[in-house]
């Protein structure tokens, strides 16, 4: 009674796992990779850098566009203080207000700004090939994970089949042995049988939810989502291309090369833009500026009078007071606008820097430029090499899973026939449960074997074609 609660509850394990989540959903291989394209949290990484390496080209190539910027302000002074109109000093509380409209344009400077533009743009396109290059790996993942998950899901169902089997014979022994007319050790042997093949499947279930774990990792959704069946054999055809092939393609296309392309071209203007401090850099300027100062008054002519000054004339030794005439004027404050008005003053100029002398600070930035670029060089120098290895190791590996997958369908067509012909002789009393469950174990293992070795090879085609084309 045991084995048959052991039997039921692991072929029903899959329906438990799954009945815990309500919102667990069977998805094809386009549907999972198109759901890890939306929510994939490292993809979204990549994006923001992208984004942020975007706003650097932008902020390089607005750089070429001349400085514009307003000035303006306003305060109260107390105390003694120059007045900002007539520049003479006063004590009294002083209302002022100055505004300035200034313009600043680079007019050659080495071509720094040119090249910096350039090298942003470049470093935009190796962040764009990154990014091609985290999508195209995220699919590989999700591919070889979806891939993974449908491998676990078949050798469950090899493992029901195979823990079926055996409790149908055990079954059929337990009756024998209950009438004491079978030979009770075979009945232990099935029994011992029937436990192995129950561990085996609670390690597939345990190795399914592993991967369907991965993969709902790599999707990142709210959904448990569940791979759909894909017969493999139908996908066991002859790889077309050899290695030699693959990497001459992968040359033309893998994001990976391109990144580090345009990163060695980067670091190329990134010397020219370190040169560009040996050049004098020549520029014009243009300002426009009024004030306003609340001690500036209008002056108007009322008319004249004879004042006594001072001084004295002598005449006949007899001293008379000078007088003079003088004008009467009425005051009168100037109001704000009309002092901006009157005040504006302009100034536009050229202004050449001439670098001279500045701690051999051009040298070294040139120097270390110049070893980016090396170093740019190698990083592009090693991605082929490495692209190279990978690519070879694939292909060995894929004509191996190949070749082993041909073997192992002959070998699954041989133990068949074995099993076949045991089981008959078994049921028949003819042969012992030895015979027969290394008959069995033999096929079992064969068609695990072949299950393995068939999404190996899928597995290895899928990365090949990774490196040729993308997926």
């Amino acid at each position: 009674m045991k084995y048959k609660i052991i039997f039921l509850f692991l072929l029903s394990f899959p329906t438990l796992v799954t009945a815990q989540s309500e919102t667990s959903t069977v998805r094809n291989l386009d549907e999972c990779i198109a759901l890890a394209l939306k929510n994939n949290l490292d993809l979204k990484r990549q994006n923001l850098a992208e984004s942020t390496t975007d706003i650097n080209f932008k902020q390089n190539k607005n750089a070429l566009l001349p400085n514009i910027n307003g000035f303006y302000n306003l305060g109260i002074s107390n105390g003694r203080s120059i007045d900002p109109f007539t520049n003479a000093f006063v004590n009294e509380q002083l209302t002022f207000s100055n505004a300035r409209l200034g313009l600043d344009a680079t007019i050659f400077n080495g071509f720094k700004l040119i090249n910096s533009w350039k090298r942003a743009k470049l470093n935009l396109k190796a962040a764009e090939m990154d990014t091609e290059a985290a999508k195209q790996e995220l699919i590989l993942n999700v591919t070889l994970t979806y891939l993974q998950a449908l491998n676990a899901q078949d050798l469950v169902k090899l493992a029901k089949s195979r823990l079926k089997t055996t409790k149908d014979q055990l079954d059929r022994l337990k009756t024998l042995f209950e009438e004491e007319t079978g030979n009770p050790a075979e009945y232990r042997d099935l029994q011992g049988q029937f436990a192995s093949d129950a561990a085996f499947l609670a390690q597939s279930e345990n190795t399914l939810i592993s991967e369907t774990i991965n993969l709902n990792t790599l999707i990142n959704t709210n959904e448990t989502v569940i791979p759909a069946s894909l017969d493999q054999n139908s996908n066991i055809d002859a790889y077309g291309y050899s290695a030699g092939d693959i990497y001459a393609m992968a040359l033309e296309v893998f994001p990976k090369v391109k990144a580090s392309d345009y990163n060695l071209d980067a670091a190329n203007k990134g010397v020219a833009v370190a040169r560009s401090g040996y050049v004098p850099q020549v520029s014009v300027f243009a300002n426009l500026n009024t004030n306003y100062s609340s001690a500036a008054r209008l002056f108007t002519e009322t008319g004249t009078n004879i004042v006594e000054t001072d001084d004295f004339v002598t005449i006949n030794n007899q001293s008379f007071n000078v007088q003079t005439e003088q004008s009467d004027f009425s005051t009168n404050d100037i109001a704000y606008s009309d002092q901006f008005d009157n005040n504006l003053s302009s100034s536009v100029g050229v202004e050449i820097a001439v670098p001279i002398f500045n701690g051999f600070r051009t040298r070294n930035n040139v120097a270390l430029e110049k070893i980016k670029k090396e170093d740019a060089q190698t990083v592009l120098e090693k991605t082929k090499l490495d692209l190279k290895q990978s690519i070879k190791q694939s292909f060995n590996a894929m004509q191996t899973a190949f070749e082993r997958y041909a073997i192992l369908k002959d070998q699954v067509v041989a133990y068949a026939e074995s099993f076949r012909i045991n089981e008959i002789r078994f049921n028949s009393g003819v042969s012992n449960s030895v015979d027969y469950i290394v008959s069995k174990n033999n096929l079992d293992n064969a068609q695990i074997n072949l299950s393995n070795s068939g999404y190996e090879y899928i597995l290895r085609v899928k990365v090949l074609e990774y490196y040729r084309v993308g997926l």
